[in-house]
């Protein structure tokens, strides 16, 4: 799996992700610290990427846009340092790895995780 992560995403949530054995990028790491939400999810989409945020946004991009990918895993935590992240993120990508693949919009919370498949129903 390849990984794009937001600007809210830690670069130690980044590394991680590649000794984990992924390929993973930071917005920051393209030069696209100000690229706005919509360019994002098309560079993730041309690349095979999935998205990384803290942003609620991309979640309405994704249910507008009615496209199957890509993937995005939002975060929804009390704390976001990479100590309590990472972990998370990692249980996820275990369990929900074919699903990641085929176009999820997946919510992580603190002591849980919720999964729509995509394209997202608009009724």
């Amino acid at each position: 799996m390849k990984f794009l992560a937001d600007m809210g995403i830690s670069q130690k949530t980044v590394e991680a992700l590649r000794e984990w054995g992924y390929e993973a990028k930071h917005l920051r790491e393209l030069g696209m610290m100000r690229a706005p939400d919509i360019e994002i999810v098309q560079k993730a989409r041309s690349e095979g990427r999935t998205i990384l945020t803290c942003d609620l946004d991309f979640g309405e991009i994704l249910a507008l846009s009615q496209l199957p990918l890509p993937s995005i895993i939002i975060f929804r935590l009390s704390d976001y340092r990479p100590l309590v992240l990472n972990p998370l993120l990692m249980q996820v990508l275990l369990e929900c790895e074919d699903t990641i693949n085929r176009g999820a919009l997946i919510v992580i919370e603190d002591h849980r995780y919720r999964i729509r498949r995509l394209p997202i129903s608009l009724d």
